[in-house]
């Protein structure tokens, strides 16, 4: 059975990592800062799906497998390298296409509909879990960082369940901090030059992600 000092010692773990500013931090800040609450709730949602996943399959084993196949892995990479640069571009795009004014008016509705969906829950959730596990970089974490908790003798399912629920309470607590905070910008990101400021870092810091998930670095 797992011991309270190794939860706590997880739990500290992924807390470091979760406070962490990166890519959904960014996703999250951005979704939640157009006024888009139900589609934000839903990225969260698809990210703590896809950490569910990746704690599931590397209790399982699954995940090894994948980064000890040098195809399965660089493919896995490149597709969400893919992903990650056409979000960030679609992003990007959506506010340098039209004049100010007309990307002021659309820029949020058209970036949206290239990335899923309007300001729905089920949009929200597909990009959030399209995001978490089209990074292979997760799987790779779970995979050197889950067994050394799992005591000899456990249930490596049950255990490792346990520990990814332990990080999706953290993460989802996160978020709603970073959704609360996003709703005291509202106000202010209601201009059109600060919307398309917004889009911009996000669209920017979405596709270097990308591209350095590309060069794998």
């Amino acid at each position: 059975m797992i011991t309270l000092d190794a939860i706590g010692t997880f739990t500290l773990l992924v807390g470091l990592l979760t406070l962490t500013p990166g890519l959904d931090t960014a996703l999250v800040l951005r979704t939640a800062a157009l006024g888009h609450r139900r589609r934000a709730w839903g990225v969260v949602l698809g990210i703590q799906s896809g950490t569910l996943v990746w704690g599931t399959l590397a209790s399982l084993g699954v995940t090894a497998l994948l980064t000890t196949s040098h195809l399965a892995y660089q493919t896995l990479r490149w597709a969400g390298a893919a992903y990650l640069v056409w979000m960030g571009g679609m992003m990007l795009w959506a506010t340098w296409r039209r004049s100010s004014s007309e990307s002021a008016r659309t820029a949020g509705a058209g970036t949206e509909a290239r990335a899923g969906a309007g300001d729905t829950l089920l949009g929200g959730w597909r990009q959030g879990t399209a995001t978490n596990l089209l990074n292979p970089k997760m799987g790779a974490f779970y995979v050197a960082v889950l067994p050394n908790f799992i005591p000899a003798g456990t249930s490596h399912l049950g255990a490792g369940v346990l520990l990814a629920g332990v990080h999706i309470l953290l993460a989802v607590a996160w978020a709603c901090a970073l959704i609360a905070f996003a709703r005291v910008l509202r106000d202010r990101l209601r201009r059109p030059s600060a919307r398309r400021c917004l889009d911009r870092v996000t669209g920017t810091v979405i596709a270097a992600f990308g591209i350095r998930l590309a060069l794998g670095q």
